[in-house]
């Protein structure tokens, strides 16, 4: 099997091994037990060597991965119904971000998020999860629909960023995204955003104002990318690493800096590696964060959301 981080090559390799040892004993019947027992006692503890101890620039290419849950792998999770919502009834319906009304554990929501795709042919379709100034506009009348209803909002983050061509900037994509920061933040009904995978930018932010603020373990969160911001300090993109190492984009970063709530533990190796499990604890988040939130009125929420706001970043 070939790694797709270089980090987690040797584990990957081990465990290969211990398949070929135990198609041996299913095709021979050699006893090989031990051998087993001790190559998977030695792969579980570079594992837990290696995921506990990563680097940021290593934590982002885990939140790049490309077989990392998507928005539609954890919605198919979560909730019991689901129908999508497409359009924004202004332009055209956006693909970049899915959205629509789901039942988890009995309770009417409103999910949105960013969908990257699983192939060539689906990242073309989704834009590689870069929305269109109609996917944030699909977002917000959505949100608005919410409100409406008494429904709360659940968004999952997972973008490089908003998409910067020109069809985009002729179409108004800064003021899309400025007007669902100042709408999400005086929404009268409980939000609650998680960030899945890569929370790049604007892009990430105009989904991103709630009353709880979540990131996945491995996920990243940051105002530009290291290939970005490397270019623009150094003119070289190749110093990403260096930058990522900088900016304090890590969700253990963040929740020092009380840019978000809290870090939703992953499954040892990351997300991809047991979406049940993951989608589980995201589930369990959500309906502890109603169970809070559904007894404040609609101006405590906003209010809360706004404070939130206020106290965000501490100077080093």
């Amino acid at each position: 099997m070939t790694s797709r981080n270089e980090f987690d090559g040797p584990v990957l390799q081990l465990e290969e091994k211990i398949k070929e040892l135990k198609t041996l004993v299913e095709e021979t019947g050699v006893d090989l037990s031990g051998e087993i027992e001790m190559l998977s006692k030695k792969a579980a503890s570079m594992k837990d060597d290696i995921y506990k101890h990563l680097q940021p620039s290593q934590k982002l290419k885990l939140a790049r991965h490309p077989e990392r849950p998507t928005t539609l792998d954890y919605i198919e999770r979560i909730t019991s119904e689901f129908i999508e919502l497409h359009g924004d009834k202004l332009y055209a319906d956006d693909r970049a971000i899915v959205g629509g009304l789901g039942i988890i554990d009995g309770t009417p929501v409103t999910i949105i998020g960013h969908q990257k795709g699983k192939d060539t042919k689906d990242n073309i379709m989704r834009n590689f999860g870069m929305p269109h100034p109609e996917g944030y506009r699909k977002a917000l009348r959505l949100m608005k629909q919410a409100e409406k209803f008494k429904r709360p909002i659940v968004t999952l983050i997972n973008t490089p960023g908003a998409f910067c061509g020109l069809g985009a900037e002729e179409r108004g994509q800064g003021e899309a995204i400025a007007r669902n920061l100042l709408e999400m933040s005086r929404l009268r009904t409980p939000v609650i955003a998680i960030v899945i995978g890569e929370g790049g930018s604007g892009g990430a932010l105009a989904l991103g104002v709630g009353n709880r603020i979540a990131m996945l373990e491995h996920s990243v969160y940051s105002v530009i990318s290291p290939e970005g911001l490397s270019s623009i300090l150094w003119k070289d993109a190749s110093k990403a690493s260096e930058a990522a190492s900088m900016m304090k984009l890590t969700a253990q970063d963040l929740i020092g800096l009380g840019i978000i709530d809290d870090i939703i533990e992953e499954p040892l190796g990351g997300a991809h590696k047991d979406v049940d499990l993951t989608a589980s604890r995201i589930k369990a988040y959500i309906t502890g964060c109603l169970e809070k939130l559904s007894a404040m009125r609609g101006e405590e929420l906003a209010e809360e959301r706004y404070e939130k706001i206020r106290k965000m970043g501490k100077w080093m």
